[in-house]
């Protein structure tokens, strides 16, 4: 007579039977994906595409913390098999998606944005943060993303943005300080869109974001000549002449707008830095700095707060030592902020900013 089995040990076998499978589904996955990678650069795409008739069904049967390491290592191949990257790219969990999300190449913009229909948060954050985002995906991912996703797409040098795209973060900026800064750091935000961003924000964001390290528009385009203009460290320099000879003037009503314009237009910066610290009232210390090619939005304030005209800020800018020319977005931008800085804001925020600067040195 044959005993019946418990139902405690039927779940125990049950239960050895799983583990081994899914020991033995490990075992061949990382065998497949260790075969793909060695050998990925000699097969065709007919060769790559047999392997996704392996990797995708061990994929829908194993667990995530499994998957993790196989979305890593196929991420960053160019030849990875396109179904199996697609699957890893839908998982529920975002720890295996956002390898693939985040870096493969094998996931055209048209799927992204198909994917991005579907998928949590998380997966949304993983997306934007690609080095390059198209229009159409940064669109979608404005439509579908939390205030997470816009701030990490704001971040995102290499994220393309529309018209009505980068409206809609403008939009979004007016409750997310946050948002607010980073999109002021933007070399391709239109100068529109850069005033209005300056007419809604807050004192406090607005002198922080004018007085912050700006990216410089050469230096992000790859250009010699621009990033041989920051490699030289700035050399020490003794002020004491200039500042004599600009308070010399200024005693006697003589510092004018078209005297700055003419030391700016000349090369003279010890004197163009002693005249808007005088002008200003900020040590010169913190002026110094801002002659340097990311600080121009602190430039600007410090201009704006010595009360000189447009065209001596242009001149100014233009001639910065070691300093590439300004791009025309550039000029456009900084117009756009000089125009709609009040003159309160500039002489508040030029102080700030120095006690900020002032306070780093110290």
């Amino acid at each position: 007579m044959v005993a019946a089995a418990s139902p405690n040990s039927i779940a125990e076998q049950a239960g050895a039977a799983k583990a081994e499978s899914s020991q033995r589904d490990a075992s061949i996955l990382k065998q497949v994906a260790d075969l793909f990678l060695s050998n990925a650069d000699r097969l065709r795409e007919a060769q790559i595409g047999a392997f996704d008739g392996i990797l995708v069904p061990l994929i829908e049967r194993m667990e995530a913390k499994a998957l993790i390491h196989l979305s890593e290592a196929l991420s960053t191949s160019d030849l990875a098999p396109r179904e199996t990257i697609r699957k890893l790219a839908l998982h529920n969990d975002p720890l295996v998606a956002a390898p693939v999300l985040r870096n493969s190449n094998r996931l055209s913009d048209k799927v992204l944005v198909e994917i991005a229909k579907t998928v949590s948060q998380q997966h949304l954050l993983a997306i934007s943060g690609r080095k390059t985002l198209s229009e159409a995906l940064t669109d979608a991912l404005m439509r579908l993303g939390d205030v997470n996703v816009s701030n990490a797409l704001a971040r995102n040098a290499g994220a393309q943005f529309s018209e009505c795209g980068y409206a809609t973060l403008v939009g979004r900026a007016e409750r997310d300080e946050s948002l607010t800064e980073k999109l002021g750091l933007r070399l391709d935000l239109p100068a529109n869109l850069l005033r209005e961003l300056l007419a809604k924000a807050t004192d406090i964001v607005r002198a922080r974001f004018l007085t912050a390290s700006r990216p410089v528009m050469g230096k992000v385009q790859g250009s010699g000549k621009a990033a041989a203009g920051q490699t030289a460290p700035r050399k020490k320099i003794d002020y004491a002449q200039a500042q004599g000879e600009v308070l010399a003037l200024s005693r006697t009503g003589k510092l004018s707008d078209s005297i700055v314009n003419r030391y700016a237009v000349r090369g003279e910066y010890t004197n163009v830095v002693a005249a808007l610290s005088l002008l200003s009232d900020v040590k010169i210390e913190a002026i110094e700095p801002l002659i340097e090619p990311e600080r121009l939005y602190g430039l600007i304030v410090a201009c704006r707060a010595s009360r000189l005209s447009w065209s001596t800020m242009t001149m100014i800018i233009r001639n910065r030592p070691g300093c590439s020319p300004p791009t025309q977005r550039e000029l456009e931008q900084a117009r756009e902020v000089f125009d709609g800085l009040l003159l309160s804001v500039a002489q508040w925020t030029a102080r700030f900013g120095a006690d900020r600067i002032t306070a780093k040195k110290g």
